[in-house]
């Protein structure tokens, strides 16, 4: 009877603990779109640090835009990338493009045509588009190899 009590207790406050961190991110989310970007940057690195995808992704993109933070591409691409591995659709388009475009990391098609595939499985607008552009710029061997990566790429 006692683990049947300290169970239901874990279910109550897990129930309890949910709607407080959507109502954070939501918080956020409605700070960041109405251009109030310090009390955007409050309520989503709490959520972003327990691995909140949406949360992660949100912070790249403050990073990426210079948002109410001084613009950091590294940084972007860290919060990004923790969000693509779980399997974060636009955080996955926003990887190819730091890639493609060389910000915050190295400048690397095979990566972004990766990323870019991932993306558009998933129905990323301009995601298909992007990695098909990128194909024009590289090798046969390249294409393979981030096709190959694609196939394999499991989420986190």
């Amino acid at each position: 009877m006692r683990y049947v009590f300290k169970a239901a207790h874990f279910v109550i406050v897990i129930a309890l603990a949910m709607p407080v961190a959507a109502q954070d991110f939501e918080a956020g989310l409605e700070a960041y779109e109405s251009g109030d970007y310090a009390a955007a940057l409050r309520e989503i690195p709490s959520l972003a640090a327990q691995d909140d995808a949406d949360a992660q992704f949100n912070l790249g993109l403050k990073y990426a835009k210079g948002l109410g933070v001084a613009r950091d591409y590294a940084e972007a691409l860290r919060w990004f990338l923790m969000a693509a591995e779980q399997g974060h659709a636009k955080a996955q388009y926003n990887l190819g493009l730091m890639y493609w475009q060389g910000q915050g990391v190295p400048r690397n098609f095979v990566q972004a045509h990766m990323w870019w595939t991932l993306s558009a499985s998933q129905g990323t607008a301009f995601a298909t588009q992007f990695r098909d552009n990128v194909e024009g710029r590289m090798t046969p061997k390249q294409i393979a190899k981030a096709e190959n990566l694609a196939r394999e790429w499991k989420p986190k």
